[in-house]
């Protein structure tokens, strides 16, 4: 248990430090492809992605993290990524997002969380069964892409590597805008880590490393797989219910440490204050969090757990998943901001 604690508790830690200190935020970024046409943060999601997969690939070849490979159903992860996709709008962020964003003191964040981690719960194990399995058994077949093309995988990652590289490279090359800047407040290590604003490809060149880590930090504990946070979620919700402490896994304390590591962020930045959102944040955000449980439950992860950890090792049900919530944010994102401004 130990192990347990102490290496999923400071992978999160690390985690919603990096992602308070960065302001790295999916929702915001797949929004601002559609709205602002800006696709920045998309681009450094990718590097995130193809760090991460360049790693774990060579830990699965290796031996070192054993095969994650599973069953998905093809219908869930379309079905449930767009519904989340949806759900992250109206939440005001995704699952990670909201974790992160609780411990800054979002109080319309801590509503989401918790209707998110009630309907994953009640999807898992409780008395919405029965709908997650309406879908869960549709469709169903291995997320092994390349696998199940005969292809070696390492085609896959050379092609992702290229094209992330390609554009990367093509907007490092774009004139950079002046941005005006206050003068810093802080010196030397206290400046780099609670003040220094970094560029959003810098973060995912940061979060993609600890994904990475991730792997063989929960292997250790005989978990296969990388970062996660919908059933870990579930898990805790159920625990504080059940008691049972059988749910307490790794996961659990990834979550844990991911809300931690970014309200320690937010103190010391002088960035946390309690923040109580109007009847309506509250009303979106409830809905918000109910979708992306329900959703997240159908589709087998969330952005992180398909969009980061499943695209790493090229799991059909990841990329299926990533593109799909992208399209449920844009939708959502069309009625809540673009259309109202129409009329």
């Amino acid at each position: 248990m130990l192990t347990t604690v102490l290496s999923g508790g400071l992978i999160g830690l690390i985690f919603g430090f990096i992602l308070q200190r960065t302001r790295f935020c999916l929702t915001g970024g797949f929004r601002d492809m559609y709205i602002a046409r800006n696709n920045t943060l998309f681009y450094a999601f990718l590097i995130a992605i193809t760090v991460e997969s360049i790693g774990v690939l060579s830990l699965i070849k290796l031996g070192i993290v054993g095969n994650p490979y599973e069953d998905f159903s093809v219908l869930g992860a379309i079905v449930g990524s767009y519904l989340f996709g949806i759900g992250i709008v109206l939440a005001g962020g995704c699952a990670t997002g909201t974790w992160y964003r609780a411990g800054e003191g979002l109080l319309g964040s801590w509503v989401a969380l918790f209707f998110y981690m009630i309907s994953a719960a009640a999807m898992k194990s409780g008395f919405l069964v029965p709908l997650n399995q309406l879908i869960a058994k549709r469709w169903v077949i291995n997320e092994d892409l390349a696998g199940q093309l005969g292809i070696p995988v390492w085609y896959f990652l050379v092609l992702l590597v290229a094209i992330t590289s390609f554009v990367v490279i093509r907007e490092l090359r774009k004139p950079r805008r002046q941005i005006a800047t206050l003068p810093s407040k802080y010196k030397g290590v206290r400046h780099y880590l609670f003040e220094k604003t970094y560029h959003k490809y810098f973060a995912g060149l940061l979060i993609g490393l600890v994904a990475l880590i991730a792997w063989p930090a929960s292997q250790l504990t005989g978990r296969v797989g990388g970062l996660g946070i919908t059933t870990p979620s579930a898990h805790l919700i159920s625990y504080i219910i059940t008691g049972d402490s059988k749910q307490l896994g790794w996961g659990v304390f990834l979550v844990l440490g991911i809300f931690l590591g970014s309200f320690l962020a937010a103190k010391v930045s002088l960035e946390f204050r309690w923040r109580l959102p109007d009847l309506s944040t509250i009303g979106k955000s409830t809905l918000g969090g109910i979708f992306m449980g329900i959703g997240a439950s159908w589709a087998g992860g969330c952005t992180i757990g398909n969009g980061l950890t499943a695209t790493a090792i090229f799991s059909s049900k990841g990329w299926i998943a990533l593109p799909v919530t992208i399209l449920g944010v844009w939708t959502a994102s069309y009625i809540i901001f673009v259309k109202p401004n129409k009329n």
